[in-house]
């Protein structure tokens, strides 16, 4: 689809990729998402629906319960071997163009759960396109994840993309306060 086709001789297909662009516009901000909750992560999956974090302000916050109706597919938690088969059938029945994001570390990895009955990473059965690492991801780092899927969608880019941890602001403003405290005279007299 993001080919420019020739139309007469030297012209190319301008429309074409225009048409193309403002697709991948629309997508990004069109997610109808189906939730694979599974594991605790649930709770913080819960958490952004809140008015607090608000992930309907990047399109995103309608569940769909019938995967033949979502093009998001939000893994949230533990794959055991048992799910492995629904999981897979759940993504064959979503329509294209479908994305996929794996919801926590154990989602991503497996976690620590290193033992037969469950699946390490859910990529080893459906195609992945974003991973968010955390057990559980803080909403904040759910909500990177969200926008580098839109970006992903936007530009048309398949290969797999991973959040990168932020700098929590609380703690980092703790640390000097730390370090202040160990370093500064207590007052007392030996």
């Amino acid at each position: 689809m993001g080919e420019l086709i020739t139309l007469q001789g030297s012209e190319q297909g301008f429309v074409t990729t225009r048409v193309n662009d403002l697709l991948g516009w629309a997508r990004k901000y069109s997610l109808f998402a189906y939730p694979f909750v599974t594991a605790c992560c649930g709770m913080e999956f819960m958490a952004l629906a809140s008015p607090r974090f608000d992930i309907s302000r990047f399109g995103a916050e309608a569940p769909r319960f019938s995967p033949r109706q979502a093009d998001l597919l939000w893994v949230v938690g533990t794959i055991s071997q048992r799910q492995a088969p629904v999981l897979r059938r759940i993504y064959e029945q979503m329509m294209e163009p479908k994305w996929v994001l794996a919801f926590g570390t154990c989602a991503s990895t497996g976690g620590f759960y290193d033992n037969y009955t469950t699946v390490a990473g859910i990529d080893k059965l459906v195609p992945t396109d974003v991973y968010i690492p955390g057990c559980p991801p803080r909403p904040e780092a759910v909500i990177d994840g969200l926008l580098l899927l839109q970006d992903k969608i936007a530009s048309g880019d398949r290969t797999p993309g991973v959040v990168k941890p932020r700098e929590d602001p609380v703690s980092r403003d703790l640390v000097p306060l730390r370090k202040k405290r160990e370093g500064a005279p207590t007052g007392r007299t030996s």
